[in-house]
């Protein structure tokens, strides 16, 4: 007994200062990775990427803070035997020696896990609790992919990003979960999964959050040498789309697993299932909108930017709040966080002041650059720091065998597919480098570490962390040598490569008279609202909506509409979204000197490097886009 009160009291004299050494442990980790990014930078060193080095520093700290530590309680690690209780209890009141003492449940740990480490205190402090990835890490990470997103070639490859994001990552989840049960089933057979309870459910579990792609050390290294546009856009829109999808996905999946039998088909849950999916999606993109919204509408009427700390705090605490308020309603944080950055971007940015639009692109990448080092830096740490983990040769294996299989059947039956309906192709090469690029990263990681109570559990996330860890260093440290043997075109001007691409088609589409009007009706009338409503409400730019609504509704458009947009000619700054060379934007006079014939009216002429802009996946094709004027307002030249 005065053992364990020496223990608390000791225990409470250190809890502050193990977390300034937790603290510590990150900051040199951070300043190592720094450092050794400026000297890849300077060496052009491209065998290992930054990634991979903060994981390979992570690992060499969490070598040394689990074998120089030593236990502060000498009793640690010792079972003791409570027959009376038949099931496990989430508090335990213990009494010892008439003193009640409280014991909260924390994980189920495995026999061979039973050793003096378990009482480690640093260990246990490097151990992060998984909310603090969902709701620190991660929203920085992906906020800042909506928020930097290159609109132009993303919407350009809309239909073949969508199809890789989600029908992609519904196949990649069903392979991996169907290989894994095979996989399960023969170790069970062999005897390898004594005690263990391994369902179907439990392995669509594991290829739901092993669907989650992460290829930032490959995306990185497309940035730096300037790889094929299609291709970059390609990776990096499927990439931003799957980890929302696989998340809610792995949500969905949980929520069926809740079942009283989870090896039989139950039609009801099934369908509970995908109406989870489908609800918490759509509601998880309303309220990241309506956040984006709210933000518009507050740099748009107030003087905010005068004050550009004041405006750039506006859109920080915002943007952070629609990810709390999604999670604080059921729904999924990392898709709200996701479409309020699309939003911002598309909307919030064109009302800030010249100081918040430096200042919050600034802000958010290097959020984003902390927070993914320090998740890669976790990730080496928790190899050795986290204190239950399973390993099994067979599974692991296996898992590797599904990760390539699912990968393999999710990029080239869908790039076939495509391929019947794009008029650019997806080359044989792209597919390849796609296939290559599939690595696992910080979302999978996150999912398999939110939940590791369970024996089945700990073994998912001890496997999911292996596949991060090889992927990263080999496939990402491979991807310059792929290049160069697929004979990927590098050192690409997107802008020049778009305006080339637009000459090149538009000698063929001018020789044809034929006019698809039936052909991206969609997008059509989604720019068409856009255009006419949404940019003069939310912005100031925009016709006015005075000469868009009708005559009653007069009062209410003079309050929303800008005074700007009332001016004779739209301000520049209507098409300087996030970067000036990575929008739906026209330009107008480098498409001047391309010869269009007439289609019968004269008022309304299209570029022809406007028209193949959004030809692709939104399927344009020939049909050429008439915007209509109204009286007194000039020619708009953006589509954003």
């Amino acid at each position: 007994m005065e053992k364990l009160k020496k223990y608390l009291s000791v225990k409470n004299d250190q809890f502050y200062r193990q977390g300034a050494v937790e603290l510590l442990v990150f900051n040199f980790l951070l300043i190592l990775t720094i450092l050794t990014i400026w000297l890849f930078k300077k060496h052009r060193f491209s065998f290992l990427h930054e990634t991979g080095g903060a994981m390979l520093y992570g690992l060499m700290m969490g070598l040394i803070v689990r074998y120089t530590t030593k236990v502060s309680d000498v009793e640690s690690g010792t079972v003791y035997e409570c027959e009376k209780l038949k099931s496990g209890a989430s508090t335990l009141l213990i009494n010892i020696t008439n003193q009640v003492y409280e014991y909260q449940y924390k994980r189920e740990i495995s026999h061979h896990n039973v050793n003096g480490h378990q009482g480690n205190a640093m260990l246990q402090k490097m151990t992060f609790d998984p909310s603090i990835f969902f709701n620190i890490l991660l929203p920085p990470i992906i906020f800042h992919a909506g928020y930097s997103l290159k609109k132009r070639h993303f919407f350009h490859n809309l239909g073949s990003i969508l199809t890789y994001a989600f029908l992609g990552t519904a196949i990649s989840c069903i392979v991996v979960g169907l290989i894994m049960y095979g996989f399960v089933k023969a170790m069970v057979h062999i005897g390898q999964l004594k005690g263990l309870e391994f369902h179907l459910i439990d392995c669509l579990f594991f290829g739901s959050l092993m669907s989650a792609t992460d290829p930032v050390t490959v995306l990185a290294i497309f940035h730096e040498l300037h790889v094929d546009t299609e291709l970059y856009t390609l990776l990096f829109g499927e990439s931003v789309l799957n980890d929302a999808v696989a998340i809610v996905l792995t949500h969905s999946i949980s929520v069926y697993s809740r079942k009283e039998n989870p090896n039989a088909f139950d039609a009801a849950a099934f369908f509970q299932s995908v109406g989870s999916f489908l609800g918490i999606f759509a509601g998880s993109f309303a309220m990241g909108s309506s956040f984006a919204v709210v933000t518009a509408h507050l740099t748009k009427f107030t003087k905010l930017c005068e004050f550009p700390v004041l405006e750039t705090g506006l859109v920080f605490l915002l943007s952070w709040s629609a990810f709390l308020s999604a999670e604080a309603a059921g729904l999924t944080g990392i898709v709200a966080i996701l479409f309020c950055g699309v939003t911002q971007a598309h909307y919030t940015y064109n009302n800030l002041s010249p100081d918040s639009k430096m200042r919050t692109k600034q802000l958010f990448e290097f959020m984003n650059f902390l927070a993914e080092n320090v998740i890669f830096c976790y990730m080496g740490l928790a190899l050795f720091t986290f204190q239950n983990h399973i390993f099994n040769l067979l599974f692991i294996f296996g898992a590797f065998v599904a990760v390539l299989v699912a990968r393999a059947c999710n990029i080239y039956p869908l790039s076939f597919l495509l391929n019947l309906g794009r008029k650019q192709k997806i080359p044989w090469n792209f597919q390849h480098m796609m296939m290559f690029s599939g690595l696992r990263g910080a979302i999978a990681f996150a999912l398999a570490i939110q939940d590791t109570e369970s024996q089945p559990k700990q073994m998912m996330f001890t496997t999911a962390l292996l596949i991060v860890f090889f992927t990263v260093w080999i496939f990402g440290g491979g991807t310059t040598p792929m290049l160069t043997w697929l004979q990927i075109r590098v050192a690409v001007d997107p802008d020049e490569d778009l305006k080339a691409e637009a000459a090149s088609q538009s000698a063929s589409n001018l020789d044809k008279n034929t006019t698809k009007a039936e052909s991206a009706w969609l997008f059509r009338i989604w720019y068409g609202f856009d255009h006419k409503y949404l940019k003069p409400i939310l912005t100031h730019a925009g016709p006015p909506l005075t000469t868009t609504l009708p005559v009653w509704c007069n009062p209410i458009a003079r309050l929303l509409t800008s005074p700007s947009a009332y001016n004779d000619q739209l301000k520049d700054d209507d098409t300087d979204y996030i970067m000036d060379n990575d929008e739906l934007t026209e330009n107008h006079e480098s498409s001047a000197h391309i010869p269009v014939p007439a289609q019968g009216r004269t008022d309304t002429i299209l570029a022809t490097s406007k028209k193949d802009i959004h030809e692709g996946d939104l399927g344009l094709g020939g049909y050429e886009l008439q915007l209509e004027h109204t009286a007194g307002q000039p020619h708009m030249n953006s589509l954003a």
